[in-house]
Parts: C-alpha cells; sequence; structure tokens
C-alpha cells in the first residue's frame, strides 16, 4: 500500500494539466467506469465540498448506494473516496492504482489519476449514484466527464485567475462548464455578471437553470431551524449539524439536487431528508477539534472563504480574544485574506503547511501593514505554531487555525496525537 501511494504523491510533480484529453483517453482504457452511474456534478468556488456532504448523507440515508468524491484529504487520502460514508479500503485502494497504472499510456495529473479511481471504485462496487465535487473550474476538469442528473454550483468569485481567467465572467464561464446539453444546473451564485454568464451558457445549450434565492427559496427562524420552499417539495422546521449560518444556504442547494431527484423517480422520503441534514458530517469546516482552549479549524483558503469565516467567528461564536493560526499556499490571493483575518485576530501567527506550494511566512507577513505588526508573529513549523497558540490563549479565548486544508489537515493529525 504504501508503494502505491508513493507513487501517486510522486505524481504531484506533474502539476496541473488544462485539458481533458489524456484523463479521457485514460478512462476509454479502463471501459468508461464514469458511464456506470447515476451522478452528481458540484463546482463552485466555496461550499462544494458541504455541500457534497450535506447531499450524500440525505441520499444514503435514503438506502442508496452512495459514492462521495471530495478533494483534497486532510489526514488519509482514502477520504477522497468514500460510499455511504466509509473510505475505500486498503488493499481495493491498493489494486486499483495498478489497475489504472498499467492502463496509463501518456501523462496524467495526481488529480485526473485519482479521478480515475473514484470512478473505477464506484462503477466497480456498483453505486447507485454518486456526488462528485470538481476540483479546479469545471470546463476542462477531470471529474467533468461524468454525465450528471443534475449540475450545482454554489457560488462563483476570484480564484486560480492564472488559469481560470482573470475576471469573474472568465471564471463563471469555466464553471459552467459543467452544465450539459439540456441538463439542468442549480446554482446560489449571485451577481449580475455572474448569473448572466451562467443564462447564457444554459440557453446555449438548452439546459435549465434554478436559482437560490428565485427558483428555490429559504427562510431562517429565531430558533435557529429553517425552512426549505422548492419548485416541488417544502421541508419546515430543518436542523444541520454544520456549524455556521452559510451552510444554510448550502443545505438548500442540496436540498434543490433531492428535489430534482425525487422528481426523476428517486425515493426520497421526508424522515430522510430530515435525518439525512441532521447526521451530515463535514470536517475541517468550523470544526471543533479541542476544548481548554477551545481550538477550530476551517479551510477557508481564498478571500471569500475567509470572509465567510469572519462572519461566522463574529456571529456564532463568543470568546474574549482571538488566536489565528494561519498558512497559505502561494498561488492563493494571501493579500486579501490577511487583510481581512489581520482586522478580527488579537494575534496573528504565521506558519507554513508542509507542502510545496506554501507561501513562507515571511512573504505573508511583507503583505500586512507595519501598523499590525505588534499583533502578528512567525513560526515556521505548524505543530510549533499550535503550541504557541494554545500558550497565549486565556479559559474564554478562541483559536482558529485557517488558511489552507493543508494545514488544517496536519493541525488535526497533531491534535489527535494528543489523545
Amino acid at each position: 500500500m504504501n508503494d502505491s501511494l508513493v507513487y501517486l504523491d510522486e505524481l504531484k510533480q506533474r502539476g496541473i494539466q488544462f485539458g481533458i484529453g489524456p484523463i479521457s483517453r485514460l478512462l476509454h482504457r479502463l471501459g468508461n467506469p464514469q458511464h456506470e452511474f447515476r451522478a452528481v456534478l458540484i463546482g463552485g468556488t466555496n461550499g462544494k465540498g458541504s455541500t457534497a456532504a450535506l447531499l450524500a448523507s440525505v441520499l444514503e440515508t435514503t438506502g442508496m448506494a452512495v459514492g462521495l468524491y471530495t478533494s483534497p484529504h486532510l489526514c488519509d487520502f482514502r477520504e477522497r473516496i468514500r460510499i455511504n460514508g466509509c473510505m475505500i479500503e486498503e488493499h481495493e485502494l491498493s489494486d486499483l492504482i495498478e489497475t489504472v497504472r498499467r492502463n496509463s499510456r501518456e501523462d496524467v495529473t495526481y488529480f485526473e489519476f485519482t479521478t480515475a479511481l473514484a470512478f473505477l471504485h464506484f462503477a466497480k462496487r456498483p453505486v447507485d449514484i454518486a456526488v462528485v465535487e470538481v476540483g479546479m473550474g469545471g470546463r476542462l476538469d477531470a471529474t467533468n466527464l461524468v454525465s450528471p442528473e443534475v449540475s450545482l454550483i454554489t457560488n462563483v468569485s476570484l480564484e486560480h485567475q492564472k488559469f481560470l481567467g482573470r475576471d469573474l465572467k472568465s471564471i463563471a464561464c469555466e464553471k459552467g462548464g459543467i452544465i450539459g446539453e439540456n441538463g439542468v444546473c442549480i446554482t446560489a451564485a449571485t451577481g449580475r455578471t455572474v448569473i448572466g454568464t451562467l443564462e447564457d451558457i444554459c440557453s446555449r445549450r438548452r439546459a435549465t437553470l434554478y436559482r437560490i434565492g428565485k427558483d428555490v427559496r429559504v427562510r431562517r427562524s429565531a430558533r435557529g431551524t429553517f425552512s426549505y420552499y422548492g419548485r416541488n417539495k417544502c421541508y419546515r422546521d430543518l436542523t444541520i449539524s454544520l456549524a455556521g449560518r452559510y451552510q444554510v444556504t448550502n443545505a438548500a442547494l442540496a436540498l434543490a439536487a433531492v428535489d430534482y431527484l425525487a422528481g426523476r423517480g428517486m425515493d426520497i422520503s421526508e424522515p430522510s431528508v430530515i435525518e439525512g441534514l441532521r447526521k451530515a458530517r463535514w470536517e475541517g469546516r468550523l470544526e471543533y477539534i479541542a476544548q481548554r482552549p477551545r481550538i477550530i479549524v476551517d479551510g477557508a483558503h481564498n478571500p471569500a472563504g475567509i470572509a465567510a469565516l469572519c462572519r461566522a467567528l463574529v456571529s456564532d461564536f463568543t470568546y474574549t480574544g482571538l488566536i489565528v493560526v494561519c498558512g497559505i499556499l502561494h498561488d492563493k490571493n494571501y493579500a486579501g485574506m490577511l487583510k481581512r483575518l489581520i482586522a478580527l485576530a488579537d494575534v496573528l501567527i504565521l506558519t507554513r503547511p508542509r507542502e510545496e506550494r506554501a507561501t513562507p511566512p515571511a512573504e505573508l507577513l511583507a503583505v500586512i501593514p507595519p501598523s499590525y505588526h505588534d499583533h502578528v508573529e512567525i513560526v515556521e513549523d505548524s505543530g510549533r505554531a499550535l503550541d504557541r497558540a494554545r500558550s497565549l490563549a486565556g479559559h474564554d479565548d478562541l483559536v482558529c487555525v485557517t488558511g489552507s486544508l493543508y494545514l488544517v489537515g496536519e493541525i488535526k493529525k497533531a491534535v489527535s496525537s494528543w489523545r
């Protein structure tokens, strides 16, 4: 198993390959496993993983075999490929890696190879339906080779501009690439430019676009519950276990997909919806990992994600002081992210996840105005950065680890070793 994972890690050196030719040919040699199961494809900038987890949880509660493919993983590669919440077994993963490796005739990237593993696993088991999270963009992403029952787009903001384009319209075009001919897309995106772009794509492809807030509505109650009003179904007084008020929007998107799938013949009862939302779990997003001091981790890794995190820290948590441990990859807009964090944190500890794309903390410090430097520390090693945060935290303080899912994974591993 270790040799197989070493081979996978070596594929990271190939970087990002913008195009679906090699993965298309690889999947063809594998018998096109992506066509052997029904699928829901989820793209967007933020909230993809949470939406996928919520939808998969509801579908699993019906008794179906449900595949879930997400990325990246936090602590264990096998987190990426699950069926009914269970990670792929080590022996199954090892066998699949060898199968895909034997069928590789040209260079494919780490993500493309991983996507082939997931599709092959879901076809072999088999699953009734797979919930598939887009990796980057959509139009030329390896996941876009499934034929989805419905495509979901959570939201669209500036990200990966080197690959997806410098403006919102260009990025929305890439995200909207997951909308199929005569297909259905449901989105929680807002903004005239983004919505106009998605509408144009749907018009050209004779697809239907449904919007959260227009065609589908959600109403929050003072009790912390919410009600969903869809095109065919209504659900009242719902609760979700995921922290953060913004998760209600992700839940609405998942429920809109459930609503659509039920209209296509899937037997999804109201009790399944209620139970599925209640038991859904998604690690690394506003997740408590320790008490005394309280430590939460959140994988926000772009300005929009950090903005949502900051709103949640203000509205959903109580604390005397906030200590933030932050590490960011160099291809992210770290200036925009740090601008929001430094305005909220009492102490900001800059660190570096053990990932070759990580930004040196000194470079992060360089974009922070000197007037804030008295509140900033640099601790290169992520484990020691956490130790420093714990030493500073008082009884009523909160420690928040954010900036990268890679950093979140490292911190979760460190905390698990305490037990």
